[in-house]
């Protein structure tokens, strides 16, 4: 794979390979320090593969505080240090980003933004102070200092932050720079400018320098890719920049640069094409945009659109992505599907980065899933082979116990599969497809179409065995009456099988993604759908994952009607009644199927409580999502020794 040959910089320095692990909020700060948490989380990267490993971008000026635990580069000396010593042995080149997001901070209890204009930010609205030469000049000094503190700590180089959020993008954009000053008009790359050669001169030229720019701010008016492609390569000549990585959005589009699954991976590639025919060949581009998939990322080296791939979801689902392309083993690499449900943390409440299909992302410090060898070998019985069962029995069987798999269906995967038949969310099956593969390869026995009863489980447990129940969920019952004329179903039945004809509603009172999902395959298959919530807005769960305006754009344009503030009343005679939540008034809403996505209720009839050798996983504990799921199947795994010493 050309993918996986090294790459030697313009300054000297050599990545192994084209990998890059890039820079990405995580929640592992202690204050606005690198944390212990932080040097696990990157070593792990890094001895997996990855050939560069760029560190979570640092403000470059106390009055920048983007998120609680936002790094601070004068306090990251120290947690800079201990991350290049971490990953000195491994081969990888460790870069540190730098930046100040400007208008798109957060001022809360701080100082107000600063911006090169007084623009306000549309999400979240304050306008910001118009930054005087000073400033300006403080700056400048800030991002020099910091490169220089990296650098003395052992740091490879730096990247310069440009992207979506960033200061210097606000003063290239004719959108939020409206000055008249020598920072404005023909003059807005003036700060990138000064900021780049600064920071060239602080680290020398044996370090490696990047930028990380925004070729499309997707906004009328804004940054565009031939623009930035022509900007990039004055920017670069100047300052010696040794590569590029190409990045989309702005303040107006400030989740565009790491969509979710609705987005098609790749995506900023023609703009990476553009910004390498105009820069130099010394100069690397590196491509960035959802490109999770080994084979994309090798092609888009080797028909030369970029030097390096930016791969950042991919190796949080996977830290040893590159350790198994370069051992040969691709298949073995655990699929990233794209959700944002775990790895994005900026938004407010978020814990700390991690990855439902590999819960042990952001925790590698306390490492509470190391897999262990077993203390003895025990024959472990799985009753369903969805993800908590599937996980259950990986885990157990690399821990070397000996595990057989029932699944009453046809097809293992359980709630993934069904999930994976909605919009957007087609990469869940990559999941279930791995997890399935990785059961068989470790050994463990599959019986699909096989359902168990409780003698099963009484025969299993005389002989000293164990049995995980991870039977999964069933539907919960709905809370308003129902007569005919109206079918009822829930979202598991209706992407199984499909909808009858006629008109439909959807119900949503849980705000995820799915009721949006079952409401956009039924429009794009030209159904009448109608989407009823009780929040004031479609799918209000979905800003943690970025994805609740463009999931209310996507609906409007397939021309799915919302009602909010809503919830039905009673279903009959080809209507809906719903009422209003606030007011209590009513209304009719035609449909002769109704989709109501509620809340599950746990399939345990097989349950007979704590008993020895017995437990329970996933939706069988209670219904929630896949990380939950995952996180169970590897808890009752880890806990099979446990339960034999109990004995």
């Amino acid at each position: 794979m050309q993918l996986l040959s090294p790459l030697r910089f313009a300054c000297g320095a050599t990545a192994r390979n084209r990998l890059v692990f890039g820079p990405h909020a995580t929640n592992l700060g202690r204050g606005r320090a690198l944390s212990e948490r932080h040097v696990a989380y990157y070593r792990r990267r890094a001895a997996g593969g990855a050939g560069i490993v760029v560190t979570e971008t640092a403000s470059v000026l106390p009055n920048d505080r983007p998120y609680e635990r936002a790094p601070l580069a004068a306090e990251c000396g120290a947690g800079w240090a201990a991350i290049a010593d971490a990953c000195r042995d491994t081969g990888s080149l460790v870069f540190g980003a730098l930046g100040h997001s400007g208008q798109q901070g957060a001022s809360g209890d701080g100082p107000a933004l600063w911006a090169p204009s007084r623009v306000s930010g549309p999400v979240g609205g304050e306008v910001p102070v118009e930054m005087d030469a000073g400033e300006i000049d403080a700056t400048v000094a800030a991002f020099a200092s910091a490169a220089e503190l990296a650098v003395r700590s052992g740091l490879d180089g730096v990247e310069i932050d440009a992207g979506p959020r960033a200061l210097i993008r606000q003063f290239l954009s004719g959108l939020t720079n409206l000055r008249d000053d020598g920072y404005g008009g023909a003059h807005r790359a003036r700060l990138a400018h000064e900021v780049l050669a600064e920071v060239r001169a602080a680290i020398g030229r044996q370090a490696v320098l990047g930028l990380r720019l925004s070729c499309d701010e997707l906004a009328p008016g804004g940054l565009v890719p031939e623009a930035a492609a022509r900007l990039a390569a004055e920017l670069a000549g100047r300052a010696r920049v040794d590569y590029v990585t190409v990045v989309r959005g702005s303040t107006f589009s400030p989740d565009a640069d790491r969509p979710d699954a609705h987005t098609p991976p790749g995506f900023a590639t023609t703009a990476a094409r553009r910004m390498r025919s105009w820069l130099p060949r010394e100069v690397a581009v590196c491509a960035q945009g959802s490109i999770v998939d080994p084979e994309m990322a090798d092609t888009l080296v080797a028909d030369g659109t970029a030097q390096l791939v930016e791969m950042t979801r991919a190796h949080i689902a996977d830290a040893e992505l590159g350790a198994k392309l370069a051992t040969g083993v691709p298949e073995r690499v655990r699929p990233c599907v794209l959700c944002n449900a775990a790895c994005q943390v900026r938004h407010p409440g978020s814990s700390v980065v991690s990855c439902i299909a590999d819960p042990r992302s952001g925790y590698e410090a306390e490492d509470p899933f190391e897999v262990k060898r077993a203390g003895r070998t025990r024959e472990v019985l799985v009753i369903g082979a969805g993800p908590a069962g599937l996980e259950t029995a990986r885990v157990a069987a690399s821990a070397g116990h000996r595990v057989l798999v029932v699944e009453a269906a046809q097809q293992t995967g359980g709630m993934l599969r069904v999930a994976a038949a909605g919009a957007g969310r087609e990469r869940l099956a990559l999941l279930a497809d791995w997890l399935t593969a990785e059961c068989l390869r470790l050994g463990v026995r599959i019986d699909t179409g096989y359902c168990a009863d409780p003698s099963d489980i009484d025969a299993w447990l005389a002989t000293g065995g164990a049995v995980v129940l991870c039977t999964g969920g069933l539907p919960g019952k709905v809370d308003y009456p129902v007569r005919s004329g109206v079918m009822v179903l829930d979202a598991a039945e209706a992407l199984r099988h499909g909808v009858a004809e006629g008109a439909v509603a959807v119900h949503d009172p849980v705000g995820g993604p799915v009721a949006v999902s079952v409401a956009e395959r039924l429009a794009a298959d030209g159904r009448s759908v109608t989407l009823i919530t009780p929040d004031h807005l479609v799918g209000a769960r979905l800003a943690h994952t970025g994805d609740q305006a463009a999931a209310s754009a996507r609906l409007a344009r397939a021309g799915v009607r919302v009602i909010s503030r809503s919830r039905p009343r009673a279903a009959g005679g080809g209507v809906v009644e719903v009422t209003h939540v606030y007011t209590g008034s009513t209304a009719t809403v035609p449909a002769d199927v109704l989709v109501d996505c509620g809340f599950r209720l746990p399939a345990d009839e097989l349950w007979r409580g704590p008993r020895l050798g017995l437990t329970r996983a996933g939706d069988a504990v209670a219904p929630r999502g896949v990380y939950e799921a995952i996180l169970d199947g590897r808890r009752a795994a880890r806990d099979l020794d446990e339960t034999e010493a109990a004995g």
